[in-house]
């Protein structure tokens, strides 16, 4: 879910004396941005606010239209609407720091705050890996047990999941800042990083850290490892529903419905496939390029997720085209 990073030569970064002295608990640490690439922030700070802008909005429409449209009160848009949620969240944990280091050079981050952003940029990676199960098992019920779709998946037994989903991401996400504010940070406080990823954050403790690094992993199985195992066995059962359906038309619509969600759980699964992969065998890879990747697969999911939702789903686009229609008129 993280990439971790090893600090070893401090890049090029002008380093006061208070930096090289010994501290148990930083007050400050200062974050890079992308190492290597500080004459083109500016630039790359272009297309990150374009993703941010797209994402705040694209999501909040989603949430607007469910809200508004009565008839799409049902288990499938609840669930959208959680993920619109996390969505925002998860962008907004690290954008808004991200472009002030790109804009104003403003590279310190107080201790407390690194940590609490740390939590939440992870708690809301969980989140939606969670979320994508609940939608996974949404679609189960809604084509392998279409007649009992209503009484299984009832607006109680949503709230529940959708409080299970939170609960699971807060409860496993809280030992990362707990451990890491236990450790003793005497080596230096620059995080070459655009933010206070887990990893990058621990490995400038001195300290042997082999908790929260096992705890990263513990992390990265029970929320999206196993996540993905249930997804992919819902989707198993489901293709076999659609491939027994003896209509073409009834084939069709199921594919579409069930379009979006593959379409949407790719935009979030790929990414971290490609930046893990990318960590663990692209050592020769440059720190700027895992840098870069990491904040691509937090921010592309909430920009792409509410324009795959909007294209691919006819009863939200034909309510878009309404509303503007509407307004227009």
């Amino acid at each position: 879910m993280s990439i971790e990073i090893t600090v070893g030569h401090l890049l090029p970064y002008p380093m006061s004396d208070s930096n090289k002295t010994d501290f148990t608990n930083p007050s400050t640490f200062i974050l890079l941005g992308i190492p290597g690439l500080e004459a083109a922030h500016v630039w790359i700070s272009i297309p990150f606010c374009a993703m941010y802008i797209i994402a705040i909005l694209g999501n909040f429409t989603i949430l607007f239209i469910v809200k508004r449209e009565s008839s799409l009160h049902v288990p499938m848009y609840y669930f959208l609407c959680m993920l619109a949620i996390s969505d925002l969240g998860l962008s907004t944990s690290i954008l808004p720091k991200t472009l002030s280091i790109f804009w104003f050079n403003s590279r310190e981050i107080d201790f407390s705050a690194c940590l609490t952003q740390m939590y939440f940029i992870h708690c809301f990676t969980v989140m939606e890996s969670g979320i994508f199960v609940a939608m996974a098992l949404d679609r189960y019920v809604a084509i392998c047990h279409p007649l009992r779709h209503s009484s299984i998946l009832t607006n109680t037994v949503v709230a529940k999941i959708g409080l299970a989903v939170v609960l699971r991401s807060a409860m496993l996400v809280m030992p990362h800042p707990v451990l890491a504010r236990r450790w003793p940070y005497c080596r230096t406080n620059i995080i070459p990083h655009t933010h206070c990823n887990h990893m990058a954050v621990v490995k400038l403790a001195c300290a042997d850290i082999s908790v929260s690094s096992y705890h990263g992993l513990f992390v990265v199985f029970c929320g999206l490892s196993l996540d993905g195992i249930f997804i992919i066995v819902s989707y198993i059962q489901i293709l076999r529903a659609i491939f027994s359906l003896p209509t073409k038309d009834a084939l069709l619509k199921i594919f579409g419905t069930c379009g979006s969600h593959l379409c949407a759980i790719s935009a979030f699964y790929i990414p971290v496939l490609f930046s893990s992969l990318t960590y663990r065998f692209g050592q020769s890879v440059p720190l700027y390029f895992h840098i870069f990747i990491a904040n691509m697969y937090h921010l592309v999911p909430p920009m792409l997720h509410p324009i795959i939702y909007g294209v691919r789903t006819k009863q939200i686009r034909d309510r878009l085209l309404r509303l503007f229609t509407h307004e227009g008129m």
